[in-house]
């Protein structure tokens, strides 16, 4: 059995102890390092791979949920962590298990199975993981599941995204950057600094305007020339 390689990602010391003490229990783990913060991590993983990350929620400069939105090629994720709200947003980004501290060795043994478990159902090399088709969204301090194919378009609001789907609305307080790292690129794009589309629901088009389902959307001047090649 090939071993995982890990790091922690944590700035608690006793917390970053106790799972480095786990850790070097475990022969199938291999331990490749720990990090105070998540910048420091970005610069060891832009040199190194890994397969997993325990990784702490509340960091320092940069959170955890944020830290792996920037990640391109993302390793298992272990989320621990003192907080249990974040539970739903942390499977939203396909963490393998979510640990809420103090954590017990046997709990902690548990989540690393979870973590050997989808190495053996991965797919071969250099075949794509299937992309998820929904996301969930905070509305009123409730987790919302939205289809991304219900998905008209969404428009920033200055602090607040407009979700404009096949059906309803729905008004969530977050970034346009955020959600856009959240959409997979195949299906959603952007046309203008306030609004992303859903390329399959555009009826028309010209250089200016884009006419989805009823709705006028603008056509920002800097993106014209990669949505018409994209749907020419």
């Amino acid at each position: 059995m090939s071993s995982i390689s890990c790091i922690v990602v944590e700035d608690e010391p006793l917390a970053a102890k106790i799972l480095i003490d786990y850790i070097d229990q475990l022969p199938s783990l291999e331990y490749k390092g720990h990090f105070k913060n998540a910048l420091l991590a970005t610069e060891f993983l832009q040199k190194e791979s890994v397969d997993l990350i325990f990784l702490d929620i509340h960091l320092p400069r940069l959170k955890g949920m944020n830290f792996l939105r920037t990640l391109q090629k993302r390793p298992q994720v272990i989320i621990t962590t003192a907080y249990h709200q974040y539970a739903v947003e942390g499977f939203e980004l396909n963490v393998v298990d979510y640990l809420l501290k103090p954590i017990e060795f046997d709990r902690f043994i548990a989540a690393v199975n979870k973590v050997r478990q989808n190495n053996d159902k991965n797919p071969p090399a250099g075949v794509p993981a299937p992309e998820k088709d929904f996301l969930f969204i905070s509305v009123q301090k409730k987790k919302i599941k939205v289809l991304l194919s219900d998905i008209l378009f969404i428009e920033s609001q200055r602090e607040y995204i407009r979700f404009v789907t096949t059906n309803t609305e729905y008004l969530t307080k977050m970034s346009t950057t955020e959600i856009e790292s959240r959409l997979p690129a195949s299906q959603f794009l952007r046309v203008h600094r306030s609004f992303i589309v859903s390329i399959s629901k555009i009826d028309s088009f010209t250089a200016e305007e884009a006419e989805i389902k009823g709705h006028t959307l603008p056509i920002g001047r800097s993106y014209r020339d990669k949505l018409s090649q994209l749907l020419s």
